[in-house]
């Protein structure tokens, strides 16, 4: 019988959620609201659907290997050369292909935990050895972090916002985190909820890039821009480090409508400001609600809120709200994460979790 290399076994394999119209069919329920996977509750822009209607005709032929007119419009919106741009089927492919082009078996990768469960799959998926560091205070422990640094390190994975917990690293802690990475160690700033941010205190990791460090940073179209379902994503490095991700990079690895989609949601910034300000205001409804409820939550920079539920069983939590519609995700024993939604879904996640709790 055929076998995989251990570390290959030793994956725990990422455990998608049920498409929702099967959970409706299976509990009998219609109507559900699923605040799991941080998805924008608008949706993607007009401008971005108008797009796609106009390129169907156009289905038969392949997409554009280079992605030149996205990384056009990247590179005037970011103000910097194209070359140093490299996208992604999601953001998700570019961490794949980061960690295969610059780990190999033995190598390690420094990454919080929690933090995005893919970091360490990847990295093990090659060979290498994932070596987390708790949070502190649900944030990246940045000083421990550079502490484990070895000469074995190849890559630190930092989520900033950090994803389940929707906390930041300010940038006073990531200036003096990056002055104490040595040269070689290739510091991988995953910005997937950047556009989310409001902090002024937020670091500028583009400045990074600047001063020549290592440094590829991770944004997406899944989020704000609300293009999951298309899988597009971009990283922004040095020429060098792009072209060397490049020579693994599959031929057609983002599909058209995914690119030509993307152009036209980076147009529309009343579509993304609209979605900055409902996101404020269901944060500010929900935390008002849990404040009242005595239900602790950790303020967020993202679109999603981390809540700690000390004793109480975060799987039963999720089974008890699914048979009232409601779809948000356990993280750990006694730990949930709820995406913020338009006000309706928030309002109507309030009452289904104030009857859990009989308040």
């Amino acid at each position: 019988m055929i076998r995989a290399p251990e570390y290959i076994c030793s994956i725990s394999p990422y455990v998608p959620g049920k498409p929702v119209e099967e959970l409706e069919r299976e509990l009998g329920i219609e109507g559900s609201i699923k605040l799991a996977s941080n998805e924008n509750p608008l949706g993607p822009s007009p401008m971005a659907v108008d797009a796609i209607r106009g390129m169907l005709g156009d289905l038969h032929r392949y997409p554009d290997g280079s992605g030149f007119y996205l990384k056009e419009a990247l590179s005037k919106r970011l103000d910097i050369a194209a070359e140093k741009i490299i996208l992604g089927n999601g953001s998700n492919e570019l961490i794949e292909m980061a960690v295969r082009t610059f780990l190999t078996p033995g190598d390690e990768a420094i990454m919080a935990k929690p933090s995005f469960v893919v970091y360490s799959m990847i990295v093990q998926a090659v060979g290498g050895t994932p070596i987390s560091v708790p949070l502190q205070y649900y944030r990246h422990d940045l000083k421990k972090m550079a502490d484990m640094i070895t000469e074995k390190t190849k890559i630190v994975f930092i989520a900033n916002p950090n994803n389940p917990t929707g906390t930041i690293n300010n940038m006073e802690e990531m200036d003096a985190f990056m002055d104490r990475v040595p040269e070689g160690i290739l510091v991988i700033v995953d910005e997937a909820y950047y556009e989310y941010v409001t902090s002024s205190d937020y670091p500028d990791s583009m400045q990074y890039l600047r001063d020549g460090k290592d440094i590829l940073i991770l944004r997406t179209f899944s989020k704000i821009y609300g293009l999951a379902g298309l899988r597009i994503g971009y990283g922004i490095c040095k020429k060098e480090i792009a072209e060397m991700m490049n020579r693994i990079r599959q031929p057609f690895n983002t599909n058209s409508i995914a690119q030509r989609a993307a152009v036209m949601a980076l147009q529309d910034m009343e579509h993304v400001m609209r979605s900055r300000r409902i996101n404020e205001d269901g944060k500010r409804f929900l935390y008002r609600e849990f404040t009242q409820m005595g239900i602790d939550y950790i303020p967020t920079q993202a679109n999603f809120i981390y809540i700690p539920l000390k004793t109480i069983d975060a799987m039963e939590v999720y089974e008890r709200l699914l048979r009232d519609g409601m779809i948000i995700r356990p993280v750990g024993k006694n730990e949930i994460r709820v995406t913020i939604g338009i006000q309706k879904e928030n309002e109507r996640f309030i009452t289904a979790f104030k009857a859990l709790f009989r308040l």
